[in-house]
């Protein structure tokens, strides 16, 4: 295959070359149809925005252009086929989870999973048996799962049909996949990959290993988180284990019939790009992240942690493109950080939580940005900084489930006042975002400390989410 091509782009640009007169949708018919729209984004753009049709293909049906799209993603990833993705990362975990277990059926989780992952379960009626990730008390997170912790979770289902993994966490930590890939397919269970934040994994050097490289039979990667492609397009990778007609049915279950031609032609630009140039862009953003953490290590009280984290086990290995700075040394937390940075300083960080910020590092930072981040936050620390005191020392609590996520979401529910809901089983999410991990997810009993956590959490800043109530100030919980 030739990875210089991009025949999505290509047949766009000889649509827009034939200049053929539109009688169908979208209705602003290049941007003539909306002259404020036009001005804004570029009449090249709108003129991009156009239905499937012959010459370009169906997303759901492909059997041309963007066909041979998928297979070229294929080829530069190692997977046995690509899916595109334009209903987000979100849509292509939920395909992997319902094309793996069916209602009733279980899957082995980490429950520091994306919402997503969740959200499928309540979607698809499978059960999760959840592992609890490795905590570092030091810096307050979650970390990856453990290998022997997996096996033990195995051992107990061995009627499990998958095992799901977060490879690598929005902190950039890294399971041991391919030692995972063993134990699962030896058992007969499929490996799935939230691999949103991966993307570089397959072009870059000396990176943690990819799913597709370590053996994971289907991996979600989020192209446009660092790969470059418009926000909200994504690719689906399955492996030699899976049926990939099946799949492309299941994403039919929830992908538009109305695809983005501009989504699905950033995803072709973006594989060639990382197909020729990926090695020296990946290169240059390590490069970039290593210097950042140095210089902030260097002003004492922020921790940007590293490679000294890794205990090959529930740390195997460390995306160092994650620029993770802990920040509770100064006294404020990640969320405090994270405001001051926007609004003092007209920098925007990827999110903070309650002990630290993350900053994603790519080829299209420059050094002089990097600069002007450590020199800010020095003056916070300078400004801002006080003692650490009567800080929350996790960003994660093991949960007690007391019912599936379905179970719990579809059940009759009562509301009460979230400070008086000690006790109960809960009906609903409550999470921060980003990075979009449930504090509570329906089913778990909610205690006096996740109760602490939320007020703590609302109090400094951070965006719950979640509830039926805006607010955040009830919750719906199990009836009876």
């Amino acid at each position: 295959m030739d990875q210089t091509s991009a025949p999505i782009y290509e047949a766009l640009e000889k649509l827009r070359r034939d200049r053929v007169v539109h009688f169908d949708v979208p209705g602003h018919k290049g941007g003539r149809g909306n002259k404020e729209l036009l001005q804004f984004l570029g009449e090249k753009c709108l003129k991009a925005d156009v239905n499937s049709m012959k010459p370009l293909d169906n997303l759901n049906h492909p059997v041309s252009v963007i066909k041979d799209a998928q297979n070229l993603a294929a080829e530069a990833f190692g997977a046995k086929s690509c899916f595109f993705i334009v209903n987000g990362t979100t849509a292509a975990v939920q395909a992997m989870i319902m094309s793996a277990c069916k209602a009733g059926e279980k899957i082995i989780m980490p429950r520091n999973v994306h919402r997503s992952a969740i959200n499928a379960l309540i979607i698809s009626g499978a059960v999760p048996v959840y592992v609890n990730p490795g905590i570092n008390k030091r810096l307050g997170i979650a970390l990856g799962m453990s290998v022997s912790d997996v096996e033990e979770a195995i051992r107990q289902n061995p009627d499990a049909k998958a095992v799901f993994v977060n490879n690598p966490t929005y902190y950039g930590i890294c399971s041991s996949l391919q030692r995972i890939v063993e134990i699962a397919h030896r058992h007969n269970m499929l490996v799935l990959v939230d691999e949103a934040h991966g993307t570089h994994f397959y072009f870059g050097e000396d990176m943690p290993v990819s799913a597709m490289k370590a053996g994971a039979d289907m991996a979600a990667v989020s192209m446009h988180k660092t790969g470059g492609s418009l926000t909200q397009s994504s690719i689906l990778l399955c492996g030699e284990n899976v049926n990939s007609d099946y799949v492309r049915q299941i994403i039919g279950l929830m992908q538009t019939t109305s695809p983005s031609y501009l989504l699905l032609a950033s995803l072709d630009i973006a594989r060639k790009n990382l197909s020729l140039h990926g090695a020296e862009i990946f290169r240059r953003a390590v490069e970039l992240s290593q210097y950042a953490r140095n210089e902030i290590n260097k002003l004492g009280g922020y921790y940007a942690f590293s490679t000294e984290i890794i205990d090959n086990d529930t740390v195997y290995d460390f995306d160092l493109t994650k620029l993770s700075i802990n920040t509770r040394d100064i006294g404020l937390t990640g969320i405090e950080v994270y405001d001051i940075l926007r609004d003092e300083y007209g920098i925007q960080v990827e999110f903070g939580d309650l002990g630290n910020i993350l900053a994603v590092i790519s080829t299209g930072d420059r050094p002089m940005e990097i600069e002007r981040l450590v020199s800010a936050l020095y003056e916070i620390k300078r400004l801002y900084s006080r003692e650490p005191v009567g800080m929350f020392d996790l960003n994660y609590i093991n949960p007690d489930v007391v019912y599936t996520p379905r179970q719990a979401f579809y059940s009759n529910k009562k509301t009460v006042p979230i400070k008086d809901s000690k006790g109960e089983i809960s009906g609903e999410f409550v999470m921060a975002y980003p990075p979009g991990i449930p504090i509570l997810a329906p089913g778990e009993r909610i205690t006096e400390e996740i109760i602490e956590y939320i007020i703590y959490a609302k109090k400094k800043g951070c965006l719950l989410m979640g509830t039926q109530d805006i607010k955040v100030e009830n919750i719906n919980v199990v009836e009876g």
